[in-house]
């Protein structure tokens, strides 16, 4: 079942990338333009459902590691519409006390994630822009939920690839990494070219320019590297997403797509 009409202030006739990414995932809350942008990446990338879920995988890997630490608190960036093994799903079950808030700025992204999360005490939806650090550490509900004098873990997971300019992503970063207390730590995954065509490259950016994303950038292992600037990666280090503490070896296939486009992924800790 899909959506067939767009609840008020969404609009159904520009792809979200939020909603492409429910499809990737096998929800069922996006519309038709929505699915045949992601039918039109996956034209380019046949294996971009798999890698999608093989991003959600590392997200509940991540997770888990982050409980270990004694990581109790989530700010998750561009959190996407709620599909399965969620941030608050994988930490409450891992910790009953951990605290959650999720940020975005999709309008389906934060209609549906406050009406399942409206009774929840352990999470906070709140509406926000990844190129708006500021104000979103200053939002008073995410202040209330979140206490920044202890560590946080910052979830910026397949969305720092849609801020285009390189300098532009290091900044926010940096303004989200400036307001952390030691022992925070930096979650990312983001798209990188691998051996992917450069033809392949241009047509998917080409597609995601005419979404809610406004475009895509695919950066190499040194530039998303960059953008760890003041963290300590954790083992193994920024890596192909199957590749960052797999629960099963198989999971490695699932990383490179057929166009040879890769997304890699990191964790990095806050020493200082």
């Amino acid at each position: 079942m899909t959506l067939e009409k767009a609840p008020p202030g969404v609009d159904p006739l520009t792809p979200s990338v939020a909603r492409m990414y429910d499809y990737f995932l096998g929800g069922k809350d996006h519309f038709a333009v929505d699915r045949e942008a992601a039918e039109a990446i996956n034209a380019i990338s046949p294996d971009a459902k798999e890698l999608a879920r093989a991003n959600r995988e590392f997200l509940g890997r991540a997770v888990r590691h982050l409980i270990d630490q004694g990581v109790r608190q989530f700010l998750d960036i561009g959190a996407g519409l709620p599909t399965r093994d969620n941030v608050h799903e994988v930490a409450l079950r891992h910790a009953p006390d951990c605290r959650v808030v999720y940020v975005d700025n999709d309008p389906m992204v934060l209609v549906h994630a406050r009406a399942i999360l409206a009774d929840n005490p352990h999470t906070v939806v709140a509406e926000g822009d990844l190129r708006e650090p500021a104000w979103i550490l200053g939002d008073p509900d995410v202040r209330a939920h979140l206490d920044f004098t202890q560590p946080v873990a910052v979830l910026m997971v397949a969305v720092l690839h849609f801020v285009t300019d390189d300098e532009e992503a290091r900044r926010h970063v940096a303004g989200f990494r400036d307001a952390l207390a030691p022992g925070s730590h930096l979650v990312i995954s983001h798209m990188s070219p691998g051996e992917a065509f450069g033809d392949d490259l241009t047509a998917g950016k080409e597609i995601y320019s005419k979404s809610s994303a406004g475009g895509l950038a695919f950066r190499t292992h040194d530039e998303v590297l960059s953008l760890f600037d003041g963290f300590t990666l954790a083992e193994p280090g920024l890596v192909e997403i199957a590749d960052w503490r797999p629960d099963d070896p198989v999971a490695r296939a699932l990383t490179t797509s057929s166009s040879g486009a890769i997304g890699l992924a990191g964790v990095g800790r806050l020493d200082s």
